[in-house]
C-alpha cells in the first residue's frame, strides 16, 4: 500500500477518534472544570502512548533533536484544547467542529509558504470549497435578521489558527525526529502546565468519573499518535483538509449522544465540505517526460 494512502487513512481514523474524545469533553464540562479536563486528557493520553511505545519496541525514545519545537508544539495543542472544550460547554459540537475548519486554509498556507510544499490550484480551489460549506453548514440565519452566534462561536477559530500552526510543525518534527517521540513530547509540557493549574480547580471525581478521564486520555493518545505517523507519511497540503470529514462524524455524535439533529442547510453544507476534501485528496498526476 502506497504511503500517502496509509497517511490518508490514518488521519481519518484518527478525526474518527477525536470526535469521540470531543464528545466526551463535552458531556464531562457539567461536572469538571475545562482545565482539569485538559489535564486528564493529557496526563493519561502520555501514559498510553509511553506503555504502547514501550511494549511495541522496548524503549522510550525521549531525546529530541528539537526539544524547544517540541514543547512549543505540545503548548500550541493545550491551547487548542482549552478554547475548544470551553467552547463544547455552549456551542453544539457539530457547530465547533464547522468553525474549526478554517484550520485547513491555514495549514495549507503555512505548507506552502514555511514548508515550501507545491500547492496545486486545484487543492486550493478544494480547500475554499470546503470553507464555503462549512459557512453553510453553520447556517448563518444572523446575516439575514436572525440571532447572533454566541461570543464562544468564536473559540473555535482561534482553536483553528494554532492547529495549523500544529500540525505544520508535525510535519516539520517528522524530518527530525522518530515519530515515537514526537509522539512521547506531543503531552509532555502540556501535562506539566495543566499539572500547575489543578490546586485551583480541582474536583474529586468519583470511580466512574476516574474511567471517562482515563478513556478521554486514552482517545487523545490514540488519535494524535495516529495523526503523527500520518504526517510522516504524507505532505500537510494533503492531509490536512481531509479534516473536513470530521464534521462527518461530528454531526453523526450529536444525534447519537446529545439529540442535536442538523438542520438541511447543515447536510447542505456537510456536502459540500466532503466534495471539497475529495477535490483536495485526489492524487496529483505526474506528467511523463
Amino acid at each position: 500500500m502506497p504511503a500517502t494512502l496509509i497517511g490518508v487513512l490514518l488521519q481519518l481514523s484518527a478525526l474518527a477518534l477525536f470526535v469521540c474524545m470531543d464528545s466526551l469533553v463535552k458531556a464531562l464540562t457539567a461536572q469538571f472544570a475545562v482545565p482539569q479536563l485538559m489535564w486528564a486528557r493529557f496526563l493519561f493520553s502520555l501514559l498510553a502512548a509511553a506503555l504502547f511505545i514501550r511494549l511495541t519496541t522496548g524503549h522510550l525514545p525521549w531525546r529530541s533533536r528539537a526539544p524547544g519545537v517540541q514543547a512549543i508544539r505540545s503548548l500550541l495543542l493545550a491551547g487548542c484544547n482549552l478554547m475548544f472544550s470551553t467552547a463544547l460547554a455552549e456551542v453544539p459540537l457539530a457547530d465547533c467542529t464547522a468553525i474549526g475548519f478554517a484550520s485547513p486554509l491555514f495549514t495549507v498556507a503555512l505548507a506552502r509558504f514555511w514548508l515550501k510544499e507545491k500547492v496545486s490550484p486545484r487543492r486550493w480551489a478544494g480547500v475554499c470549497i470546503g470553507l464555503v460549506g462549512v459557512f453553510i453548514a453553520l447556517r448563518p440565519s444572523f446575516l439575514f435578521g436572525g440571532e447572533p452566534p454566541p461570543a464562544a462561536a468564536l473559540l473555535p477559530l482561534g482553536t483553528a489558527v494554532l492547529f495549523a500552526v500544529y500540525q505544520v510543525l508535525t510535519r516539520r518534527l517528522a524530518a527530525v525526529d522518530n515519530p515515537h517521540t514526537t509522539i512521547l513530547h506531543t503531552g509532555l509540557a502540556a501535562t506539566l502546565v495543566t499539572s500547575l493549574v489543578q490546586p485551583l480547580v480541582w474536583a474529586w471525581p468519583s470511580g466512574t468519573d476516574w474511567l471517562l478521564l482515563v478513556g478521554l486520555g486514552a482517545l487523545g493518545g490514540m488519535g494524535h499518535g495516529l495523526l503523527v505517523l500520518a504526517f510522516a507519511r504524507a505532505p500537510a497540503s494533503l492531509l490536512s483538509p481531509l479534516s473536513y470529514t470530521q464534521l462527518v462524524w461530528a454531526m453523526l455524535a450529536g444525534v447519537v449522544v446529545f439529540g442535536d439533529w442538523p438542520q438541511p442547510l447543515a447536510l447542505l453544507g456537510m456536502a459540500i465540505i466532503v466534495g471539497g476534501g475529495i477535490l483536495v485528496a485526489i492524487p496529483e498526476r505526474r506528467r511523463s517526460g
